[in-house]
């Protein structure tokens, strides 16, 4: 089917994105209406022909096959032996969902229970601040949910700690109040290096100013003893299975941060969004289904037509964290060499992702996406509505932006255009030419819409779980596990043996002649 694909792509090369807007029908043809929310994929290089292959390279690579035994808590993650059921996070009035003989739904529904709980009990106390200490998908989807939702925060304050540079705590922890600031510690085993280093720092920083550590600490460990030493009590740690990957976390435990600064309510609109998606793309035809076009829109931009990178563009200020989760959502899940038995694969994995909001990026890297050498597949996504009704003409703007975008990456600039246009600014002969030449937009540039209602929790539910089943779409397609990380494990245990060597306490003979040189400079410098 790869073959055919590439075939397909090479027989309409020579017919233009804007060319193919010829059928009138076809924005309609090539769009989707679901979940309340327009995913328009017209603005590409797909027709009939190319879309009808990709949906059967998806039922040949059983995709549909896959995602039921993902959503019935079979090991799909075959690496580690384990359920992927991020899923059964936000299954808020579903069935039972059974791991191996159990079903897993009462244990869900007891920890969501507590969470809020515990969170009406710290929105109606005295904490003013909340610090998150984590890292990767303990940090990163709390934070970026976090911003987008700050119309609906009337709780504390939350901060989110990530790195391991002292950098990022000291700079948190100034101006806060020890006396009115608690502390949530993310790690599922207690013990993830940068996650705990944080930890501790935070809590010399309440030593420090004699406040008790009491009442002060909530753990999102399933290590309730290494909790336990830090005296934290049970009642305030959070556990989640080994069925619920890091990336995927912030449906449960992991969302406590968000679930404080919003409400338990609201989170749990959250949720009812993430579950909407789920059932549009567990009942969906793969036609009609916007994770699944979403995916082969990917598919087709990458491992077909050879486009390595791909730009999220949410013209929404308050999704400015968005890429960056995608960015590891995608590249953590599918960034892989090997199929699943451990065959090398056939065509590239995923791609690398990046971007920013609008209109900021046009004023940055959106030269290189509308001018420069390579093709960079953009995804828009924008709201119909913002939440501030007295800056209308503020989101008047920003729509009209962002579709402006779009449409000029498609329909580009001819050299005669460009021409006319010079001459007007009274260049004339060899210096029209030139100028002109500048002034060309190569078009033909493909890019797809997401438009919603607004931003609200729901809405962001949403979003959020059709990205996920993109990321599982692409991976199933490309037959490797997108819920295993073995690439960070190598880095990790290179920087435990390096540590010593950076402190003085060991010597660096052993190690590459780089390595030694930067560490020796390092310690000269220090000395």
């Amino acid at each position: 089917m790869w073959d055919e694909l590439k075939r397909l792509a090479a027989s309409g090369a020579g017919t233009t994105i804007a060319e193919r807007f010829d059928n009138d029908n076809r924005a309609a043809e090539f769009s989707l209406n679901a979940a309340g929310m327009l995913f328009d994929y017209s603005k590409t290089a797909l027709d009939e022909q190319s879309r009808a292959a990709l949906v059967q390279l998806a039922k040949d690579a059983g995709v549909e096959t896959h995602r039921d035994a993902m959503f019935t808590g079979k090991p799909i993650n075959a690496t580690e032996e384990r359920a992927v059921l991020h899923t059964a996070l936000r299954n808020l009035d579903g069935g039972p969902v059974v791991v191996g003989d159990a079903d897993v739904m009462p244990e869900v529904h007891e920890t969501l229970e507590r969470m809020e709980d515990l969170a009406r009990e710290i929105r109606r106390g005295e904490v003013t601040d909340v610090v998150n200490i984590g890292i990767g998908g303990s940090d990163l989807g709390p934070a970026m949910a976090y911003l987008a939702l700050k119309p609906y925060a009337d709780g504390p304050r939350c901060h989110f700690v990530s790195n391991v540079d002292g950098a990022d705590i000291a700079d948190t922890l100034r101006g806060l109040d020890p006396k009115t600031t608690l502390f949530i510690v993310a790690s599922k085993t207690f013990t993830t290096i940068e996650t705990m280093t944080n930890a501790r720092t935070a809590r010399a920083w309440l030593d420090d100013r004699r406040v008790s550590h009491e009442g002060r600490f909530v753990a999102l460990s399933s290590n309730k003893e290494k909790a336990a030493e830090w005296g934290i009590p049970e009642n305030r740690v959070f556990g989640f299975a080994d069925w619920v990957g890091g990336r995927y976390s912030m449906w449960g435990p992991i969302g406590l941060s968000l679930m404080v600064a919003i409400g338990p309510e609201a989170f749990r609109a959250f949720l009812r969004g993430g579950q909407e998606m789920d059932r549009h793309f567990t009942a969906a035809p793969l036609h009609q289904n916007m994770p699944v076009l979403l995916a082969l829109v990917g598919i087709w931009n990458n491992q077909v037509l050879g486009h390595a990178t791909r730009a999220v563009l949410p013209y929404d200020n308050r999704l400015a964290r968005l890429p960056a989760y995608l960015q590891q959502l995608e590249m953590e899940s599918n960034g892989k060499s090997v199929a699943m038995d451990g065959s090398p694969l056939q065509v590239d994995s995923g791609p690398i992702v990046w971007g920013e909001p609008g209109t900021n990026g046009q004023h940055a890297f959106y030269q290189l996406i509308h001018q420069g050498t390579r093709v960079v597949p953009c995804e828009f996504m924008v709201a119909a509505e913002g939440h501030e009704p007295d800056l209308a003409h503020h989101h008047d703007l920003l729509i009209a932006n962002c579709l402006a975008q779009s449409e000029a990456l498609m329909r580009g600039r001819t050299l005669e255009e460009a021409r006319e246009i010079c001459a007007r600014q009274g260049f004339e002969r060899d210096e029209l030419e030139r100028q002109a030449r500048h002034r060309v937009f190569p078009g033909d540039r493909p890019s797809t819409t997401l438009v919603y209602p607004q931003l609200t929790p729901e809405v962001l539910g949403k979003i959020v779980a059709l990205y996920e089943h993109r990321v599982f779409v692409e991976g199933a397609i490309l037959d490797i596990n997108s819920f295993d990380q073995w690439g960070v494990e190598l880095g990790k245990e290179l920087a435990k043996a390096l540590e010593p060597m950076v402190t003085g306490e060991a010597g660096t003979d052993e190690k590459d002649g780089s390595t030694r040189q930067l560490v020796e400079f390092v310690r000269r410098f220090r000395d």
